[in-house]
């Protein structure tokens, strides 16, 4: 099989590392933040170019923890994107908040930042741009738009470490930036985690209180929160990953680029495009085919892996049907979903396991 992602050969290019920092981390006896926690918020914080990073226990935290933080909540609208992942949607919600969803651009999948000023209400607080597979969306349009409104930029992130957009990180171009640290994003752990960077000092200390059950002082809770800490071993393996992340996300770059140049060519075959002004990391390689489900097909006959990232726009999903959204309400999202699917992509896949998926895609485009 040629996997979507190879986290084994990936453990095993750092395996000496690992093990030694996880014993150093069992012997120091302390396993919920403390100070490798507190090294890898450093050195994110410095990567990213902001003041603070504070870390959380999932990347799903990150973003509902931020909200809270900037006093979004009932009554509120965040406008965000239908094609992503339940969980910027599911954050929203959490906090208490309603989300409000505005259709892509085809060729990126990226929110149509042009879009978002003709939904804003009075209600809006937030807006929350995906950084969806990998690279940005158009930061300088949506901020632009949060400026004229005063409304609060928290991008979502959690897909996109290490790159970058005009030159300037991901997360750090609105007003927080949310990071998933899942073992399958590009900067990822052997478990949950997440990371918020932010400028913003006050709300940089309330997350930090709200993570430990809103409290400052040990059994002295100034308001309800959460358990939402991060492990001193998840910590240790991020910091040694963070030292591989940009050869890593390189090696992506140059893959996706060959996958690009030889894909292109095929009838039948779209490949998404990288949007302008960014650097992308490529955490998924995506492509738009009518021919999606014989493709697929042809693909695992030949045990390769492939996947459909988003197969049910989030307006569309049961869990959201009482926001009375329909078919047809968001054309471009839902014709993505319908002619979506992924092929493998990640720093270990070999020249030849590439040419390999690349050949099957051709033989059945063409078929």
């Amino acid at each position: 099989m040629i996997p979507l992602l190879d986290l084994q050969t990936q453990y095993q290019s750092i395996e000496a590392e690992i093990l030694e920092e996880m014993k150093a981390v069992l012997r120091s006896g302390q396993y919920i933040l403390g100070p490798y926690v507190e090294k890898l918020e450093q050195q994110i914080a410095e990567k990213i170019g902001v003041n603070e990073a504070i870390s959380v226990a999932s990347g799903t935290d990150a973003l509902t923890l931020t909200l809270i933080a900037y006093n979004i909540g009932p009554k509120d609208e965040v406008i965000t994107t239908p094609f992503t992942f339940i969980a910027t949607a599911e954050a929203i919600s959490r906090a208490g908040a309603t989300p409000v969803f505005v259709d892509i651009d085809p060729t990126t999948g990226l929110i149509d930042a042009k879009k978002i000023a003709d939904k804003i209400t009075a209600k809006t607080k937030a807006i929350i741009p995906v950084q969806l597979f990998g690279q940005s969306a158009d930061m300088d349009t949506i901020n632009q738009i949060a400026k004229a409104h005063q409304l609060i930029v928290i991008e979502d992130a959690c897909q996109a470490f290490g790159a970058t957009y005009k030159d300037k990180p991901v997360g750090s171009l609105g007003d927080a930036g949310c990071f998933s640290f899942f073992p399958t994003k590009n900067l990822g752990g052997i478990g949950d985690g997440g990371i918020v960077t932010t400028n913003d000092e006050t709300v940089a200390l309330r997350l930090r209180q709200l993570r430990v059950h809103g409290s400052d002082k040990k059994y002295y809770h100034r308001e309800i929160g959460v358990n939402s800490r991060l492990d001193a071993i998840q910590a240790a393996i991020l910091l040694i990953c963070l030292k591989h992340i940009d050869r890593w996300n390189e090696q992506r770059r140059k893959l996706a680029y060959h996958y690009t140049q030889h894909l292109k060519i095929i009838d039948n075959i779209t490949c998404l495009t990288e949007a302008p002004d960014n650097k992308h990391v490529y955490h998924l390689f995506c492509l738009k085919s009518s021919n999606r489900t014989a493709i697929m097909e042809a693909l695992s006959a030949h045990d390769i892996a492939s996947a459909i990232y988003y197969p049910l726009c989030l307006h569309l999903q049961e869990a959201y049907q009482l926001l009375n959204y329909k078919l047809g309400d968001l054309p471009n999202a839902e014709h993505l979903s319908e002619t979506i699917f992924s092929v493998p992509l990640h720093p270990f896949l070999s020249n030849e396991q590439q040419t390999q998926v690349i050949e099957v895609i051709r033989e059945a485009a063409q078929s």
